[in-house]
């Protein structure tokens, strides 16, 4: 039951040791932000589909390469009407607003996404094609749906 008493003074600090630090990563918040972008993005992602909403043809082809910019698109709905992307032309826009937006972007050699609602007439569609071949555009590509259920 003695007192030890330290000579100099120090107050007894020598014979404490600090806690150690703590050097592990509290994953815990990370992974709870990372769920939640998560399902951010898996409600969001059908919100962001391109285009006029049509009802695409089926069949088992498969898909063409994805080329590293958002590739034009014609498309025409169930009533004949033509969109380039968004935006509703003519059929004698067609032409010239194509070049243009080709030119823009770098030229001819970019491929071109033909979509065409399955309930249009087959020679709305062969009417817009004919159009492109004449604008001396080469690399068509018709849009198609997976086929469902075979």
């Amino acid at each position: 039951m003695g007192m030890n008493m330290g000579s100099g003074g120090g107050g007894g600090r020598r014979g404490r040791r600090r806690a150690p630090v703590m050097a592990e990563i509290n994953v815990t918040p990370m992974v709870d932000v990372m769920l939640v972008l998560l399902i951010i993005f898996m409600v969001a992602a059908p919100m962001l589909t391109v285009g006029v909403p049509l009802d695409l043809p089926q069949t088992r082809a498969k898909s063409l390469d994805q080329e590293k910019q958002q590739p034009l698109t014609v498309s025409v709905n169930a009533k004949g009407q033509i969109f380039i992307n968004d935006a509703e032309i003519t059929i004698d826009d067609l032409e010239p607003k194509l070049k243009a937006m080709t030119e823009a972007r770098g030229g001819f050699d970019e491929r071109i996404l033909v979509r065409g609602d399955k309930s249009v007439l087959y020679g709305a569609v062969m009417k817009v094609l004919g159009r492109l071949s004449l604008a001396g555009f080469k690399k068509v590509a018709l849009v198609t749906e997976d086929e469902q259920g075979t």
